[in-house]
């Protein structure tokens, strides 16, 4: 199921970003002190005391000082409602402001959990943070997110309001099928014309779609449940407010699923957006089908699909166990093919493999192909197990994790596809050292 989503809200300026890298633990968001730097939000998963959670960093919050209420209110609300917790960040040195004032108005009414942050305290007496009890939104927790200072005991009161996990809705065997990809590539049409009914909202205005909608169906008696998704859009062509949450429920969609279909329009190029949004699936673990859609209106002979496909590879390097299938949403062209697809690589992303049997691979792998020596030292794998499914993980104990080079891990994989297939998912090898008196 989905993390719970903590959204940081507040003006420009106050610490916002620099709270997200303290609490995701690293500078991933832009930090200047000048207004308006952060132009988009980020996500980062965190932890902490064993819940996991999404961080975002609402950049796209940004207020200009002269902007009307309604506006910074209309911002404020659609960050309040999709996420689960909010952390409201203020300046405790320069305290209440105006804009300040108006967002608490908005968080008063909303029914999510927040907490009220007064930041850039670095000396609990003297910086008069009490002020801000005037926001009606109770104690305001002091921290220093710049020196990290008391951000544990603010996540320690963050853990302790987020909403428990709610139970899966959905059979076990039920699959998940998120349909991703930028505005305007046909994923509506495709949904609707997979569910046989108008589902949801088609049009050619691209961005239609806010929500990520849940459609279960069955078919040939197994159960699936089909999301489709906002368009996710390059950052500087998210204008709408309401677009920029919306990737939010993406990403989500994403975080649920079991197999992610990455829909592309045949009639435009590969965009760089484009292998950011698979490439979050991939970074997830997810099994992935590449759908080339509005390939009717493509002039076409019988190189035509084979050059497409090897030009998607290319651009899509990391991606080479993704299958690619060419369809029209329009006119059903191999519709029928995808849910055939779908069964196929989520069975592969489930697939088992003995230890014996897997041991017997990687020992032959190492005798044909010995691992590299660096300064006189060879890595030795002692042992290998599989830890997981969805991806299939791969645990290798070995002498020395250093000693493993990148490209022998790759040699690795590719060994065991050869022989097991796996293909539509992407492959997890974690190393573990095994203590020298094993070797």
């Amino acid at each position: 199921m989905p993390k719970p989503i903590i959204a940081i809200v507040g003006r420009p300026n106050v610490g916002k970003s620099s709270l997200f890298n303290r609490i995701a633990g690293g500078r991933i968001a832009i930090v200047e002190d000048m207004p308006g730097v952060t132009r988009d939000r980020l996500y980062q998963d965190a932890e902490w005391q064993g819940r996991e959670f999404t961080l975002v960093d609402t950049g796209g919050l940004d207020f200009a000082e002269d902007i009307i209420t309604s506006q910074i209110r209309k911002q404020a609300e659609m960050a309040i409602a999709e996420a689960d917790a909010i952390l409201f960040v203020v300046d405790a040195r320069q305290g209440i402001t105006i804009i300040d004032e108006e967002v608490a108005k908005t968080l008063r009414r909303a029914d999510k959990p927040v907490l009220l942050v007064a930041n850039k305290v670095e000396h609990f007496d003297k910086i008069p943070y009490y002020e801000f009890y005037q926001l009606g939104l109770g104690e305001p927790i002091p921290v220093s997110a710049a020196e990290g200072l008391n951000t544990g005991d603010l996540l320690d009161t963050l853990v302790s309001i987020l909403p428990q996990p709610e139970e899966d809705p959905y059979p076990p065997d039920t699959i998940r099928i998120a349909v991703i990809g930028r505005p305007n590539v046909g994923k509506s049409s495709m949904v609707n014309a997979i569910l046989g009914e108008e589902r949801v909202i088609v049009s050619n205005i691209p961005g239609t779609t806010r929500d990520a909608i849940d459609s279960p169906f069955e078919q040939n008696g197994k159960s699936y449940v089909i999301v489709d998704t906002a368009g996710m859009r390059r950052r500087n062509r998210i204008d709408v407010p309401a677009e920029r949450y919306s990737v939010v429920r993406a990403l989500r969609a994403v975080d649920r699923s079991d197999v992610v279909l990455m829909v592309f329009d045949a009639t435009e190029d590969i965009a760089e957006q484009d292998k950011k949004i698979v490439g979050y699936a991939h970074d997830k673990g997810k099994a992935i089908i590449l759908v080339m859609n509005k390939w009717d209106l493509i002039e076409k002979d019988d190189k035509t699909m084979n050059k497409f496909e090897k030009k998607l590879k290319a651009e899509l390097a990391f991606l080479p166990y993704a299958p690619t299938i060419f369809v029209s949403a329009l006119t059903k062209q191999r519709l029928p093919k995808i849910l055939e697809l779908v069964d196929f690589v989520a069975e592969e992303a489930s697939k088992r493999v003995a230890t014996a049997d897997l041991n017997n691979l990687i020992r032959d792998a190492v005798q044909a192909t010995p691992p590299p020596a660096d300064k006189h030292r060879r890595l030795k794998i002692f042992y290998a197990t599989q830890g997981g499914v969805k991806p299939p993980t791969f645990i290798l104990f070995v002498n020395d994790p250093e000693l493993m080079h990148f490209s022998y891990q790759r040699y690795l994989e590719n060994k065991i596809r050869q022989t097991y297939g796996f293909e539509g998912t992407p492959i997890r090898i974690f190393l573990r050292q095994r203590e020298a008196r094993d070797e």
